[in-house]
């Protein structure tokens, strides 16, 4: 059987999914293919994985009709944020009310936005959600490009369109394929587009710990010689989400104790700045990297997300940037259509590349020095950043100018992520 689409969007993660809701309800057919079901938020404990999502995202989830749906479950506002350096003096106050917000983004659950862009898409009739959906092969204008599945059928895809063979023997065919399919991108292999990557050599611990002193929705990072250690605010005034990053040894060690060991070695990094941790739940742990794919585009196929870039957790930007990806790449597409263009010729995708490039690059450089700055506990490097944090803190201009650009105030916006006036 063979299905025909303008777009096919491999991966129905948060960036896959944001992007199908960007193109729901307009004329163009969608397909999302997913190869495993999301899992539904927990009712009682929280997701390990959080997001801390900005002003300008939470924006794009507004326009595209998402934010009812994450309202409803668990969300929690970020106002504050408070940095320290645990080798010296330094410390930076990072405070909304001084760029005259309420807030500076939110701390919110993956599965809770999954979940909410999952439910937006099934009221847009032009979007077919598939999963799970197993990709055998993809044809791009009879170039083959195939996942090395032994025993797959081969189509074949006419010149101006992409051709996609499930495992199940379904074809699909379609103007665009968009690879939103995470780190380990089948799209980027099978399109050949080679990633510039680093290991850091440090894993990322999360976990969901409740504490002595109510977070007052304030944000702590403490920068430590083997890596930060974040809390982050949840629905429960006394329950953060912690994203611990370690060197490799440090990190397997933590997560080789048991809950009263690792609270006291959690305890000991946080500098008390929440009281006593009274509890800590499940734990887990995933590999940091920097990575950059050489192109987003090419004839037909577009990467977003962390299919074409990754960067370190500590600014709580790498989801944002993917979302910023996927409310652009719609607005290029959609505008492309409405000129009666070819949605996928490389002229038009390559609008979408220029337009995120360089902010993408730029995060994944700044995110990688900070890596390396403060995990070296050379003297001189030491003192120089407890200066460097201590001048940006009194810099009020400079501040809340790193502010206004964290929080996507400022910049080349897509439509979507720019704030209706009496928002």
């Amino acid at each position: 059987m063979q299905k025909n689409y303008d777009v096919v969007i491999v991966g129905g993660g948060m960036v896959g999914s944001l992007l199908a809701c960007a193109l729901g309800d307009s004329h163009l057919k969608i397909a999302v293919l997913e190869r495993v079901p999301p899992a539904a938020p927990p009712v009682e404990d929280y997701d390990l994985r959080v997001s801390a999502i900005t002003l300008a995202s939470s924006t794009v989830f507004r326009a595209v009709g998402a934010w009812p749906g994450i309202e409803r479950r668990r969300i929690s506002e970020l106002r504050e944020m408070r940095v320290w350096d645990a080798s010296g003096a330094g410390t930076i106050h990072f405070d909304s009310a001084d760029i005259g917000e309420p807030r500076l983004g939110y701390i919110i659950e993956n599965s809770v936005i999954v979940a909410a862009l999952r439910e937006r898409l099934q009221q847009c009739a032009n979007v077919d959600y598939r999963c799970p959906a197993d990709i055998a092969e993809i044809v791009v204008e009879c170039a083959h490009m195939s996942t090395g599945e032994p025993g797959t059928a081969r189509s074949r895809a006419a010149p101006g369109e992409v051709s996609v063979a499930l495992k199940d023997g379904q074809h699909i065919k379609a103007c665009v394929l968009i690879g939103a399919d995470g780190t380990h991108s089948l799209v980027r292999r099978t399109l050949g587009v080679e990633s510039v990557s680093l290991d850091l050599r440090q894993k990322g611990i999360v976990a969901t710990v409740a504490t002595e002193r109510a977070h007052e929705h304030i944000a702590w990072q403490r920068f430590l010689p083997t890596g930060p250690l974040a809390f982050l605010p949840l629905g429960d005034s006394h329950m953060s989400s912690i994203v611990w990053s370690a060197d490799r040894p440090r990190a397997d060690e933590l997560l080789g104790l048991d809950d009263a060991a690792f609270l006291a070695q959690l305890q000991a990094a946080s500098g008390d700045c929440l009281g006593e941790i009274a509890s800590v739940g499940a734990r887990a742990a995933f590999p940091l990297a920097l990575s950059h794919a050489q192109r987003y585009t090419a004839a037909r196929v577009a990467l977003v997300g962390d299919a074409a870039h990754i960067v370190h957790p500590l600014a709580g930007q790498g989801v944002n940037l993917g979302f910023m990806d996927a409310a652009t790449l719609a607005e290029v597409i959609l505008d492309a259509s409405v000129r009666k263009r070819d949605i996928g010729t490389i002229d038009v995708l390559r609008r979408y590349e220029r337009w995120r490039k360089a902010d993408n690059l730029a995060m994944l450089a700044v995110t990688g020095a900070f890596r390396y700055l403060f995990g070296s506990t050379w003297p001189a490097l030491s003192a120089l950043r407890n200066l460097g944090l201590g001048l940006t803190n009194a810099a009020a201009p400079v501040k809340n100018l790193i502010m206004r650009h964290a929080c996507g105030l400022d910049g080349d916006l897509p439509r979507l992520a720019r704030r209706p006036l009496q928002q």
